[in-house]
Order: structure tokens, then C-alpha cells, then sequence
């Protein structure tokens, strides 16, 4: 199987979700099937199928960040020797040429991703397009909407 590139940041992320859902959620889903079980006839009792649906959604949310984590390959921006280069994990102010509009992204991998965050996809079209240059180049975005053109302003390791 291929590993997932994930940052160190993302990593740790998902290993305290997966200690919250094991630590606290499962025992209180567990607490709460057998309370549920006190109360008699299981077939019309909404609490138990309802403590039951819960842990099915917790085991299975367990399960994928298990997954995740023993698939992925967990890279520290802080630790390589970019040369001054667009690679995962890297933070980047670009500019688009037209509208002189400068956002800053960092690229990390698919399940880390939020555009509001400022955090895209390896996989992204912008992503793709950054990936390898360097500050002040210029890259061309192939969007829906048609060719968009950015300035690579300054490249972050952090």
C-alpha cells in the first residue's frame, strides 16, 4: 500500500483524536449501552440502539485513523533540505498576477486539508503548479475557469 504523506502537525492531530475516541468517547458509549440494557426489552429501546449506532460510527472513525496512521509517512518541514524550493509541508505566499490578490497556503496532504485553514491538498491544482519552483517564479494554474497566473512571493519552512 502507499504511504499518505501527512505533516507532523496533521499527525498529532489525528493521534489525539484517536486517544480522545479511546480514552474517553468509547468507555462513555460503553457506560451508556449497559445503562441502556438495565432498562429491559431491547428490541424497542432507543436508547440502547442509539448508544449502539454511536459506537458502530466511533469504532469505525478508530479504524480509518488507524489506517491513516499506519499509512502514513510523516514528513517535518523543518527537517529538509528544500534549497529553497515549493515542497510538502512548505507555507507559500503567491500573488495572482491579474488582480494583485496574495494569499499564503500551506501544502500538506489530502486528509489535512482546509482551504479556510489556508492548508491545501499535495493533489490541488495550485499544489501541483508550486510544487519544485521557487520564490519569484511564476506558475500557471490550469483551473475550470481558464490559466491563472501566480508570483511565488516567499517560500516557509515551519
Amino acid at each position: 500500500m502507499n504511504k499518505v504523506p501527512l505533516t507532523v502537525t496533521g499527525a498529532k492531530k489525528l493521534r489525539e483524536e484517536l486517544d480522545e475516541l479511546k480514552s474517553v468517547v468509547r468507555p462513555r458509549i460503553i457506560k451508556a449501552i449497559a445503562e441502556a440494557r438495565e432498562h429491559g426489552d431491547l428490541k424497542e429501546n432507543a436508547e440502547y440502539h442509539a448508544a449502539r449506532e454511536q459506537q458502530s460510527f466511533a469504532e469505525g472513525r478508530i479504524a480509518e485513523i488507524e489506517g491513516k496512521l499506519s499509512n502514513a509517512q510523516i514528513i517535518d518541514v523543518t527537517k529538509l533540505d528544500a534549497n529553497g524550493k515549493v515542497v510538502f509541508g512548505a507555507t507559500v505566499e503567491i500573488e495572482e498576477l491579474e488582480s494583485g490578490e496574495t494569499v499564503t497556503y500551506q501544502i500538506v496532504g489530502e486528509d489535512e486539508a482546509d482551504i479556510k485553514a489556508g492548508r491545501i491538498s499535495v493533489g490541488s491544482p495550485i499544489a501541483r503548479a508550486l510544487i519544485g519552483k521557487e520564490a519569484e517564479d511564476v506558475v500557471i494554474v490550469k483551473a475550470p475557469g481558464g490559466d491563472i497566473e501566480y508570483e511565488i512571493l516567499s517560500i516557509q519552512y515551519i
